[in-house]
């Protein structure tokens, strides 16, 4: 296999990227000085070199510990848990949660043989049974795979709350669902609408 035909299939690799783009953008950095295909490749190694799961929370970093984790002007009643490290910068943005989070690492796909054993949970549930957890917002996405994730998690945290002393009040919530702000009910699908009504609030 050539060098042009190897780059070619480790960029396809990458989500969203098809055969004929990974060529393309093989073409492209051959264009560029070999100054900056090196700049480029070190940037690849240090990422693979220095960035790893914090111990905590599972969120990338370049510490033990990610800078959510060690800022201590969070809530630590809160805690939010996601499929993927990506989603935590979704929720900052927002900036309306100010509590700790955890990466599950994925969600459950049996048909992908994906398992409870390959995500975090159990390390989830040993956090919320240490005792400061008060509340946990379980935030995977609105997929059948999410779906099947987050009332997993769910049962795991009731059972080990219910078997073990100094954990009583914890709370589980899932995130709402439903219409996206400036959407069209005349272009939402059924399931969308049902879970708009379900999440449906007093209006003050």
């Amino acid at each position: 296999m050539s060098a042009i035909d190897d780059l070619a299939g480790e960029l396809a690799k990458l989500p969203g990227i098809g055969r004929k783009t990974a060529l393309r953008l093989t073409y492209h950095l051959l264009k560029q000085s070999p100054e900056q295909s090196r700049r480029l490749a070190d940037a690849l190694t240090t990422l693979a070199e220095r960035v790893r799961p914090c111990e905590r929370c599972f969120n990338l970093t370049e510490e033990p510990l990610c800078a959510i984790c060690r800022d201590g002007r969070r809530d630590p009643s809160l805690l939010c848990a996601v499929e993927e490290a990506s989603d935590i910068g979704a929720i900052e943005r927002a900036g309306e949660f100010r509590g700790y989070y955890h990466v599950l690492g994925g969600r459950l796909s049996p048909l992908d043989g994906v398992g409870p054993e390959d995500l975090t949970i159990d390390r989830l549930v040993e956090r919320v049974t240490a005792g400061d957890v008060r509340e946990v917002i379980l935030a995977t996405n609105p997929s059948l795979e999410g779906e099947a994730t987050a009332l997993y998690v769910q049962r795991q945290l009731a059972a080990a709350v219910r078997d073990r002393a100094g954990t009583a009040g914890v709370t589980v919530t899932r995130i709402a669902r439903g219409l996206p702000v400036g959407g069209d009910l005349e272009y939402a699908d059924g399931v969308t609408i049902a879970q708009a009504l379900a999440a449906r609030r007093e209006m003050r």
